[in-house]
Order: C-alpha cells, then structure tokens, then sequence
C-alpha cells in the first residue's frame, strides 16, 4: 500500500503548492548550464522552508505558516489548454511506474492475516512465487503494530508525479503562477535592460490573451528580479553595484544577488559534493517532454510495450483488445496456433528502462560548493517571506474587502445587479469542457470566482479555516447556478481543507468527496480530476482506518479508458483488503488479479507478474485449481515475456502436474505453450537432458524383471510359468515360495541353511524387501515396468522412450583411464550418438501414446555384457501433445509439430519404506533404503526351461496319471543338482531308480498302458496275498525335497532331457494350487548368485471317486488256535467301499481290481470275503464291504536298524499290480510322510482323566502300554479302474486310496475329516442314524485284556432224568500288554440289555462266582467254569464281567472290559 515518510496532512498540503515562474536571460541559462541544470532545476532541491513564516489574515490575526514549499517552473508557453492529460504526459507517467520497481534484496515484508502470510517483500518476485517453497523460512521478523503495510513505492512515484503534472484548468486557481523570478546573469552589459525584457515577456505572455498556458493567479503578478553572479569568472564588485542599483529601482524586498560557481571543476576534485538534484532530474525531463511533438521523439521502447498510440485518449480500445463487454477480463488468450505465442515474441525487450539524462554527462552540480548551496536556501527563504507571502497575504486583503463590500445586498439583488452592470456570465457554452457539463464559463472578474480565489489562496499559505468558509461559500453559488465543474472544485477544496484544520473542529465531509468524485466523472467527463479527488480522498479515508470505504472509492475510479490507473487504484484497493481490521483476504487476492490484468494491459508486465505472484499466495494449495491454473498460466506468459524462461517453464509445469479441472481444449492449449516456452528455454542447451514435468510417473509402483520372460506353450508342451510381470505380487505366495527355496537350500548344504540366504526375487516391487542390491545376470535381459499417468484430459505421444542408466565396471584397473568414473548413457541420449551397446543394450521404444487421464505401463529393457554396478536412473524420452483428429499432411504442419517435441528425462526416484523399529525411528519419519534399480551384474549362469507335456487339469481323487517332464539347459553354462520340492509332495513322483516300471519313454507310445506295472494272475479261490519286503528308503527321501534323476547328475549347455512324471489325484475334491520349485546350481562355483530357481503353478481340480473307510477287531478265536493255524485266528480288517463319485466327470463304473497292505508289522493275509469270486463293480452311490484277515509279519532276520515294510497284494481280478513298485509304493510312503507331518494327538490324556485315586505310574507309561496293546499300523491300499465315456470312446482310469488302521476297534476312512463330515451329513437326508456312542472315559485300557469263550455248540441234556444240566466251560485270558495286570472275573452279573434277555431264558454259573488271577505280560490262562441251565434253549454264555488293572496302580482303577460278541450255546433236551 502506499506509505509516504510524511503525514497524510503533509501529504495533502504538499499537494497544493504555491506556483512560481522562472523567466531567465540567455546568458543566466548559461551560468547555470555549468552544472547541467537550468535555473528552476538548480531550486528544486531547496524550494521547503526550513523555518516558518507568518502573515495576518483580514481580521488582523496573525497565521503561521509551517513547512511551506513553492514549486519553481520554467514558462513553458501552449496555445491551447487542455482539460486532460496529453500522450506525452500519460507516457511520462508510465515512465515513471515502469522505472520504479521492486529493488531485489531489500528487507521482506509480511502480512499475517488469518492462516495466510503474505509475503510482500521487494524481492517478491522470486520470494512470493507459488513454487517457492521455502518461503515462510525466508520471512523477517514483522513488528506487532496494529496494522502490517506493504509499500509500493511506484504507485507513490506515479501519485507525485500525477499531482504535478495537473493541467492547470479555468475553474480552480491552486496551480496558477503567483510570482515569476525574472534572472538575469550580472555578466550581461546593462542587466536592467535584460530586466526590463524579461518583464515585458511576462506581461505579454500574461495579458496578450495569446497563450492560454501558463495560467495566471492574478492580473498584478508578483515581479521578483533575480541577480545571477558566477563567481568564478564575473566581477564580484560590478555585481555588487548593479544589486545596489536594483535595490534602488525594484525595491529591497523585490529583488536578490544570488552568488553561484564558487567551485571550479579542476580544482578539489577529490572533495565529495552532495548531489540532491538526481532524484527530481528524471521526473523533471519527462515533464518536460509535454513541449516535444507526439511523434518519434517521444516513442521509446515502452511506448511499444504498452501498445499504446497517439490517440489513446480518445481510443478507448487502445490496448488492441476489445472491451470488457465483448470478452471477460480473466479471459485467458489461448486461441493462438500450435507453439506460437504472437503477444509473447512480439517484443521480448527488457522493461527497465535508463533514465534520459537532463544534459550533457556528468554530474549535477560540480561548479557549486556547500556555500553555494547555502545561498540558494537563503534566497529562496528571502524570496518566500519577503516578496510571496506579503504579495498574498495583500491580496487576500484585497479580495476579502471587495467581497465584505457586497455582503449588505441580499442574493436575489447581487445576482440581478450582475447581469445589468455585465458582471454576468458569458452565454456561450464551454469550448475546452464537453458539452455534457452543461455547466458556464465564469469571466475572470466574476465575484463568485473571486471568492474562489480568496479560498484557493488562504489554503496555500495553510489558513484552513478561512480557505474552508469560502470553499462553502462559493459552492453553493456555483450549484445555484448549475455551475457543476466550479462546484465540483469548491466542494473537493471543503472538504480538504475540513480535514487539514487544526484540532478538527469538523469531521471530514467525505460526501462532499463522493459528489466531486462523481460531478467531474459522470457530469464533467474530466477522469483527471475525479482522479485527483479519489488519490486525496482515498489517503485521508485510510488515515481514519476507513479501509473499506477507500476501497470502495478505489475501485469506482476504475474505467476501461486508463489501464494504468485502474491497475493501480485496484492494487491499493486490494491493499486496503488486506489491512482491515479483519483482514479480507480473498478480496485482496481477487483485486490483485484483476490490477495485475489491467497492469499487463498496460504494458507493465514486472508489476503483473509481481500482482499475480504475490495473489498466487492466496489462491495455492486452496482447491481453487481454476483460479490456480490462470494465475500460474499468466505468471509463465509473463515471465517468458521478460526473459524469465526458466521462472515461464516452473508456472507452466504447476498447470500441467496438478490434478485439472480444465477443458481438454484449455488443456490442450497449455501444453502447447508450455512445449513452446520449453523449446525455446532448452534452446542450445543440449548438454544436459531437463527435467520434464509429464507425464506424471509413480515411482514407488516401478517393477523390476530380471531375466529372460518365460516361453509360451509349444504345440502339446506346457512351459512352467515362473515368475513374470502379468502376475500380481501376493505375499503369502512369496512367502511360501521362499520356505520351499529354504528347503531346497538346506537339502543341497547338507540339512544346513547358510546364515548369507535370501530368498531369490525375480520381480521386484514395492513390497518386496529391496534393503540390498539385487543380482542380475550379464546376457540376461532386465526389464523395468514404469508406470505413467497422463493427467491431461488430451493425449500425449512419447517417442524415442528408453532408460537412463549408469555403469560403474568390476575389477577395473588403475591404469585405465577413468575407471573410477561411471559410465552412463545419457550423452549418447542427448546428442543421438551410438549407443554404448558393448556395455549395456539399450531397448528403444518408437511410439508409446497415452490417452486423456489414462494410466498406461511401459517395459523397457537394458541387456547387459559386463561384469559391474547398473544404476538405473530414469527415463528419457521425447514429449508432443498428440493430435487427437486428422492433421493435414502439409510440410509447414509438420515443421510446427516438429517444433512441439522437446527431449527431456525423468528421474525414478523411489522412496524406501519408512523405518518403525527403534524409538528414534518412531519420533521422525524417516526412511530406508530400496535398490530395486541398482543391480549388480554377476558372471554367466546357467538358465534352466521347463516343460510338461499330458500334464492333466482334472483327476479323480486317488487317480494316477503318467506325464512327462522335459528340462532344457538354454544358456552357455553347465547346470547341476537339480531338485525340485512342492507345497504337495504327495501328488507327483519322478519314481525310485530301483523300483521304477519300464514303461515307455516316449509318451505317444504310452497311451493305453497302465501306469502301474502289473504281471497277468489269475485269481485263485481262497488264495493268499503275494508278499515283497521293501525298504522304505528306495522310496522315500528325508525331506519333502525331491532329487530329480538324470543322467550323469548335469546339462551341459543346449542340452535337454525328458523324464516320466507321475501324478496322483489330491484325496481331497475342487481345485487344487499345487507348486513345484525347481532348484539347479552352477558347475562353477564360487559365483555370488549360489544358485537359481524356477517356479511352477498348476491348478488341478479334484472329483469325487470313492470313499474308504476300514476297521480292524480282534479274531473271537482261541489263541493257541491261532498260533496253530494261521487262517483261523489273527485280526479281521473289514473294508467298506463306497462310489461317492457325481457322475461329473462320466465315470461309468468303478472296479475295485486289488487290496494291498504295507506294514512293518501286520500283513493282510487272505480274503476272507463271501462274495463271488470277481472283482467288486459299484456304479453310482453303490457300497461294496470286503473282509480280510490280517496277521503279523514274519519276524525279520535282520541285523539293520531299518525294518522293512511288508507289501501284501490281494488282487480281486485277473492281474496283480506291484504295489511295493513305482507309482504305488511312492505315493503311499509319500502319503504316510505327509500324514505323519500332521501332529497326533497322544492318547494318555484321556487315560490320566479316568483315573479316579492317585496315579502312581508315570502317565507316559500307561499310554505306551495301553498304546502298544491296541496298536495295529495296517496300512490299506485299495486300487481301482474307472471306466469313463467321453467323446464317444472309453477310457480307463486307475487310482489309490491310502487307509491308515493304527488302532484295532477305531474306523479309518480315505476322506479327509471335511469330506467325512459332508459324507455323512449327506446320508442323514435320507437315513436316521443313531447317535454316536458315548466314549468311555478309559476305553484305551479296555484292550489289556482279551477274552475267549471256549464250548460245545450244541449240548444235549436228558431234563427229565435230571432237572439241572451242567456244561463246563473254558475261558481264556490272553495279557495283550507288555506290562503286569491284574484281573477280576465275577460271575455274578445279570445282563439288564433287552437284546440279552430276548436271545436267551435265565441260566446261572455255579461254583466260585469271583475270580482274582495276575495274569504276567502276554501270558495266556485258561479258567475252567459251570454254567448251570433249567430248561433247553438258546443262551448267551458271554455274561462274565471281567475287570483289568495295570499292578502297579491303585485300587480303585480297576476297569470293566468291553463285551466281546454273544457266545450262544442250544441246550437240547434229550
């Protein structure tokens, strides 16, 4: 806001100024011509009062006169008199705002108001910027007054020069000449001669009625002559005479010797004058340019920025744009052709301009020495008090008594006396005013004008009060007689002069203001004075903080006929905004828009750019992105203008990062300016590739690829997938990938992890751990995924799209020249020289187009040779906005699309995830490091492919298929211990060496052969299974790791192989992920990459084939009979068979074709199965039960700790399946492994629960006992053939199912518990089952003991000779336990059970009725009993409870032995 050192009375006062005249000799020109100023320039410096003066107003009273200052001007002689300002005088004053800017490097200047701090400093262009972000840093301290102000000194400069330049007008009297200083040089001959000349000039230019310019105050102007004596090369003395003799003629107070040129140029040259003219000199030549022509000489570079012409005062539209009716004035100029700006190449000239010089070079002032300027003062001083304000204070007094004469006739009268003595008005109408003034043109001896002139002169010698009564006065005649200009003046005056009063005995009439304001703008049409009056107005209403009225008044005096003015008066508008006393902020931003557009209308782009930039603070970060993007938009016009392309291309970039709002036209429009000032920035500069703002890259999304991506399928091979960039990263996956990598690691170092492992990454990304550099292969390709978003709502095409890198080689030598300096690719990028592809192969992509606001993927590849450090530092690529319809295809077209390219980079710049582990982490936000994109190239490795060829996508649960596995050696070194591990190691085997099938290689010569190997047996009634002792080490291996057997254990380079792959149907139904990781290392070692990996993902969907549940209980037969023969005794295996299949897949039927066992200690040994004597068939929900009898193995004669599991093959058709061969016994020691994986629940818990007195054995103890006791470990094997249709042919289907019996008495089932459950949930629609039975809480101990009852069948007893029949009967006691048990038998127990007692009629057992026997480990007793039966019938004999204790528990742990199966007895009578 303008800020004057002085008072704004000063302010006001010094604006109205006493006027004085200078009329000098030829020869007193020259005297002063010494120190290149003319004689009123050498006053200017002096012309304040140091010391006060006095006069006496008309009632004697005595007036002080303080801080006075005249105003000394050469007669500058026109013919006509203009109301406003000439171009030459509108061209000095945009002189002036253009010489007066912002001095960069003074102090800042801050405004807080609300959350905003506006930054006003005069370094503002570069410290307000809206990129500036470290501007609040740059702050100084502002001091805690009431109200923060921002100067702006050019519009103070303006303000001054404006008031100066005023063109004197017929209705006021305040800067007409009351004196004139007539100079003549004491060299002349006769100087009273050179006197009287200059007197008659000024009486001719007065009263000749010739010049209309200069304007006089009053007829009897006062005449002060003016001796001028160079003291360097006058005589002193004749000087002294003629002064002598002046005083004699003009009288002492009218005339002075004025002494000058003490100072010769050579003389004291090393002494420092001051030089207090330079200030007013500039000001004073462009005042003076007013007497030049409009033409050339008055044209200067400025005038050319302005775009202004002759006419512009009359040419309201002078600015070439039109006018705000037609176009808005925030309208942004855009509609220009591709890549031109016309208004920004037009004049690309520098705006500071140098000031004109007033005369020849040099300083101001070398002839005058310190006296000298002494004597200036004092004349100046003795002039004022002695010759100007006695010749006011005399005419006061004149004027005062001509008007007090007439105050006796009354109004009516006065006015009538006027028109008939021709003391009326002229009738004609103004000739100088516009005809809509309707206002009259007063002669110069009208009263009312005389009034005028009294006022006018009390208010230049300070007399406030007077000046105010007569202000008053006068008005109100000149509005009586629509006099509208003289009245608009008289109340300008009243009001001024009610402000300025000592003590304010009045408050400030600002609607006298108003109405002037209003009769010289709208009545008047004379903008100049309503200019002057809203200049005044607006200093005294801010003196009062009446901030919001100056405002309103401001902005009222804004018009389309001056851009410069309306730009000022809206930025002091906008100032008074911001110091209210609450602050309104966003108007001061808006107002400072529209004063920058007015600014850059009027040709004065510094201060455009200055009113955008310091708005833009406002407007940023706000969510205004319209307002944004305009004030950004014109800040780059504008400062391309200047020669500020780098601060041009900064605004730009914000339009086109930011998230616009924009029309895709206005978007389209912006970018082509931005290529454009781009280009032209750029220029030459091809050293260094720029920085470039679009499109917009999100870096931390980067992907990173290293190696080769995987081959597509080839005719009926299936290539594994491993890793490729079309996958989306999941961590669960990759942490599953990097426990099986663990494995294989740990399996090929001998069981050890090394302490250096990490899991291998092939793709990297931002959630990957990027902590260390990854390693990349020479001669295999990287690839980076970068991902673009064009934020525009037009398209882009990128071309020529490639990546910046550099190399730093390993192991380079001292000698050579800059090896410790990294190679890099961007010159080669910049200057289109060859690429450097001996290191690094560069991929180039031609063509990469971007659609409006779509985000779009680009792979770009590097394909290094050499061994050493890459870092991949960005991108580079050539930028045009692309054209969205049909361009001509003429040569001036492409010339300009080829001008919109421009050649830049971007950085990927990747942020590393922020660290959360210390507490100092936790306090700051700090981040760690990724090196995603600094590879380290190590040497050559080997490159393994993978192919799978009649690889199955659907089985049958249990099925087994036969595929083929192919692995190839793509690279140029050897590769070596290859495995493989999966996350299903029991649904493939590549079979065991010694075991495997000879089966053939080639898979087409394999289509209808089983994949098992079988021998042609035909089944024999009542025949046994066919037994083959195998160690379980030819199949299983220690670990879920897989060896893969090829030959010689290696590839060598372009070799492949082919090897037979079985699989076998999950047992569990719908689809299944299964993954294999295969694992090969180098035959060199040493290398920093140990070894490598390739993954592969199938998903096999699983159906239903048949369920499998099994049971084993004890045979009822005796044991010495068992022992005996083989095929009576032992433990009965019950098998029930159901098809659960869903006819889905077009199963047919199922045939169950063999029954095998494999245990290290039980064996199935025939079957003993009713059913005829033919494979089982079940069709769709059909149940089959199979019965077998299981016996113990033969004791092995081994002296190896390893036993040997027993293979036990029952085949039920016409061929026998090896069992204990490949596939078979593979995925059953690889279903035993995963099942023993899966912990077991110990079963001593329970027994403990069951305990009811204290435990004296050792819980383990008991469990091991009651464990081994009812342990069984018969591992079922059931195959199958399913005959399915599809495609009108029949194939055949064969699989396994795995049933584990561990305990006798407790079913077994192939189905995982989940299906089990669903099974059974199923059958409860259609059949109600009993409830489960209740376990009993020591069942486990229910075992110890096995019970045997030994009879007759059939006995025959004649009742009607004897009454009782007695059967004697046997019951053995077998101790199943390896441990000492005790045993009680009472007979004395009745079965309550209803099914007892429906079977059979009463029957008692006689003689001892309670039995104690200790029975040792696996000792068999035999106790003789007497049942005692009635009558004849059916009887269950088995009655006796029988109760079992470990010896060395306590009592009351005793436990009833589960009932075996009725033991019926016929009792015949004979």
């Amino acid at each position: 806001m303008a800020q004057c050192v002085q008072s704004v009375q000063e302010f006001v006062q010094d604006s109205f100024v006493p006027m004085v005249a200078v009329l000098c000799s030829e020869e007193a020109e020259r005297v002063t011509r010494k120190n290149n100023l003319s004689f009123a320039e050498l006053l200017r410096p002096f012309c304040r009062l140091t010391s006060e003066g006095h006069i006496r107003d008309p009632n004697n009273q005595v007036q002080v006169v303080k801080n006075l200052r005249i105003c000394v001007n050469n007669v500058v002689t026109n013919l006509n008199s203009p109301s406003t300002f000439s171009p030459a005088q509108r061209r000095m004053l945009n002189e002036v705002v253009l010489s007066c800017q912002p001095q960069e490097g003074a102090a800042t200047n801050v405004i807080t108001a609300g959350d905003y701090d506006l930054n006003f400093s005069d370094h503002s262009l570069k410290a307000s910027l809206p990129w500036y972000s470290a501007w609040r840093e740059t702050l100084s301290e502002v001091s805690t007054s009431q109200h923060y102000t921002a100067t702006t000194p050019w519009f103070e400069a303006y303000r001054e020069n404006f008031l100066q330049s005023m063109p004197a007008s017929e209705h006021e009297f305040l800067n007409h000449y009351l004196a004139c200083l007539l100079v003549v040089s004491s060299t002349e001959a006769v100087p009273v001669e050179q006197f009287l000349k200059l007197s008659q000039e000024q009486h001719r230019v007065q009263h000749s009625g010739d010049y209309t310019n200069p304007k006089w105050f009053i007829p009897n102007t006062l005449k002060y002559y003016v001796l001028l004596h160079d003291m360097s090369e006058g005589d002193e003395q004749r000087a002294d005479s003629v002064y002598e003799d002046m005083k004699q003629r003009y009288g002492h107070q009218g005339c002075y010797l004025l002494k000058m040129n003490s100072r010769t140029i050579s003389a004291e040259e090393d002494e420092q004058i001051p030089d207090p003219w330079s200030q007013y000199l500039h000001r004073n030549n462009l005042q003076n340019q007013d007497v030049l022509e409009d033409g050339a000489a008055a044209v200067n570079s400025a005038a050319v920025e302005n775009n202004m012409n002759a006419a512009e005062v009359d040419s309201p539209e002078k600015d070439g744009a039109p006018s705000s009716l037609e176009s808005h004035p925030l309208q942004l100029d855009t509609a220009n052709s591709p890549g031109s700006l016309p208004p920004l190449s037009a004049a690309n000239t520098e705006l500071k301009k140098a000031a004109p010089e007033g005369g020849a070079a040099g300083s101001h002032g070398t002839c005058l020495t310190l006296n000298d300027h002494g004597h200036i003062r004092q004349f100046i001083q003795e002039f004022t008090f002695r010759g100007l304000l006695p010749h006011i204070e005399k005419n006061i007094r004149q004027l005062n008594d001509q008007l007090v004469s007439r105050k006796g006739l009354s109004r009516s009268l006065f006015t009538a006396t006027k028109k008939w003595f021709g003391g009326g008005k002229a009738p004609e109408k103004s000739i100088s005013e516009p005809k809509s003034t309707c206002g009259l043109l007063y002669p110069p001896e009208a009263p009312e004008l005389q009034i005028r002139k009294m006022a006018d002169l009390c208010f230049l010698v300070q007399h406030y009060e007077l000046a105010y009564s007569c202000y008053h006065t006068a008005k109100k005649d000149f509005l009586s007689d629509q006099a509208m200009l003289y009245a608009a003046g008289a109340l300008e005056m009243a009001a001024v002069s009610a402000f300025l009063q000592a003590g304010a005995p009045r408050p400030y009439p600002a609607h006298y203001m108003d109405t002037a304001i209003q009769t010289y703008r709208d009545v008047c049409k004379n903008m100049v004075l309503a200019e002057r009056c809203a200049l005044l107005s607006a200093e005294i209403l801010k003196s009062q903080v009446k901030y919001s009225e100056a405002a309103t008044l401001l902005i009222k005096m804004t018009s389309e006929d001056s851009d410069l003015r309306s730009a000022l008066l809206l930025e002091q508008a906008a100032h008074c905004f911001i110091n209210m006393r609450n602050p309104m902020v966003r108007k001061f931003a808006f107002h400072m828009i529209l004063a920058g557009h007015r600014f850059s209308k009027a040709g004065q782009r510094r201060h455009a750019l200055r009113c955008y930039c310091q708005a833009m603070q406002v407007y940023k970060e706000r969510g205004w992105s319209l307002a944004e993007d305009h004030i950004n938009f014109t800040i780059g016009r504008q400062s391309f203008t200047l020669s500020q392309p780098e601060n041009a291309v900064t605004a730009f970039r914000q339009i086109l990062t930011n998230d616009s709002r924009q029309t895709a036209t206005q978007q389209g429009a912006f970018l082509r300016e931005y290529l454009y000032v781009y280009k032209s920035v750029i220029g030459g500069k091809e050293d260094s590739l720029p920085q470039l703002p679009l499109p917009c890259i999100h870096s931390s999304a980067t992907r990173v690829y290293f190696g080769h991506e995987r081959r597509l399928a080839e005719g009926e091979k299936q290539a594994a997938t491993h890793v490729s960039l079309d996958q989306e990263y999941d961590q669960d996956q990759a942490s599953m990938w990097g426990h099986l990598e663990e494995q294989l690691v740990a399996s090929a170092n001998r069981g050890v992890v090394p302490g250096n492992f990490q899991p291998s990454q092939c793709c990297l990304n931002s959630q990957t751990d990027n902590l260390r550099c990854p390693l990349a292969v020479a001669e295999e390709p990287i690839v980076v995924e970068v991902s673009f978003r064009n934020p525009l709502k037009v398209p882009l095409a990128l071309s020529n799209l490639s990546l910046l890198w550099s190399f730093t080689a390993e192991g380079t030598s001292p000698s050579e020249e800059n090896a410790e300096e990294a190679i890099t690719n961007e010159e080669t990028l910049t200057q289109g020289m060859k690429q450097k592809d001996d290191i690094v192969t560069t991929e180039i992509i031609l063509e990469f187009h971007l659609g409006p606001e779509e985000t779009k993927l680009a792979r770009l590849r590097l394909l290094p040779h050499r061994i050493g450090q890459l870092n991949i530092v960005g991108v580079v690529y050539n930028l045009a906005a692309a054209s969205s319809g049909e361009t001509a295809p003429s040569t001036e077209g492409q010339q300009t699309l080829d001008l919109m390219v421009v050649r830049g980079r971007q950085d990927l710049k990747i942020q590393g995830p922020r660290l959360n582990q210390t507490k100092e982490d936790k306090m700051v936000i700090r981040h760690g490091l990724d090196r995603r994109l600094d590879p380290i190239i190590t040497p050559p490795m080997p490159l393994m492919e993978v192919f799978f060829l009649q690889f199955p996508t659907a089985l049958l649960c249990g099925e087994i298929r036969k595929a083929y596995v192919e692995f190839c050696n793509v690279s140029g070194v050897a590769l070596s211990g290859l495995r493989v591990a999966s996350t299903h190691p029991d649904f493939f085997t590549f079979g065991s060496q010694t075991t495997t099938p000879l089966t053939p290689v080639s898979p087409t010569s394999a289509e209808n052969c089983s994949a098992y190997k079988t021998l042609a047996t035909p089944r024999q009634p009542g025949s046994v299974a066919t037994e083959v002792l195998v160690s379980a080490g030819d199949f299983s291996q220690p670990s879920g790791v897989m060896d893969i057997p090829i030959e010689g254990s290696m590839l060598q380079p372009g070799e492949s192989t082919q090897l037979p792959l079985w699989l076998r149907g999950p047992d569990q139904e719908g689809v299944h992920e299964i993954n294999f990781l295969f694992y090969y290392e180098s035959t060199e070692k040493g290398n920093k990459i140990s070894h490598r990996v390739l993954r592969h993902s199938v998903f096999i969907c699983a159906s239903r084939s048949l369920s499998v549940k099994a049971s084993a209980c004890r045979s009822s037969g005796p044991p010495h009979h068992s022992l005996e023969d083989q095929g009576s005794g032992g433990t009965l295996v019950f098998i029930d068979v159901e098809n659960i299949n869903t006819s889905e897949a077009g199963v047919r039927e199922f045939h169950i074709i063999q029954v095998s066992s494999s245990s290290q200690h039980w064996r199935l040994h025939k079957c003993i199965n009713p059913a005829k004597d033919k494979d089982c068939k079940l069709t769709s929900r059909e149940r089959a039960k199979l019965c077998f009898r299981a016996t113990p193995c033969k004791p092995q004669a081994t002296s190896n700790a390893v036993q040997k599991y027993t293979f036990a093959d029952l085949n039920l058709g016409n061929e026998r399946i090896i069992s204990s061969s490949t596939p078979c016994g593979d995925f059953f020691f690889r279903g035993c492994r995963s099942a023993e994986v899966q912990p077991v629940e110990a079963p001593t818990s329970r027994t403990t629960a069951s305990s009811r007195s204290q435990v004296c054995v050792p819980t383990e103890d008991i469990g091991n006992i009651v464990k081994k006791c009812n342990e069984l470990d018969l591992n079922i094997i059931v195959i199958w053939k399913a005959y399915v249709v599809e495609d009108n042919k029949q194939l055949i289907l064969e699989g396994q199912l795995h049933v584990a019996l561990q305990t006798i008495g407790k079913e077994a089932t192939s189905l995982t518990p989940k299906e089990q459950e669903t099974q059974e949930m199923v059958l409860l629609k259609f059949k109600s089952e009993a409830p489960p039975p209740v376990i009993l809480p020591a069942a486990e101990l229910s075992q110890l003991i096995k019970t045997n009852l030994h009879y007759p069948e059939t006995y025959t007893h004649p009742f009607v000779q004897e009454s009782l029949c007695v059967v004697p009967v046997t019951l053995t006691l077998s101790n199943c336990s390896l441990a000492r048990v005790e045993v009680i038998i009472d007979l004395r127990h009745k079965s309550a059970s209803p099914e007892s007692v429906e079977v059979h009629s009463s029957f008692t057992w006689v003689g001892q009725t309670q039995h104690h026997l200790q029975l040792r480990p696996q000792e068999v007793l035999c106790l003789t009993l007497q049942a005692c039966f009635l009558q004849p019938g059916v009887y269950n004999l088995n009655t006796p409870r029988v109760f079992a204790k470990l010896t060395d528990q306590g009592a009351m742990c005793e436990t009833s032995q589960q009932t075996a199966s009725p033991a019926l007895i016929i009792i015949n009578s004979a």
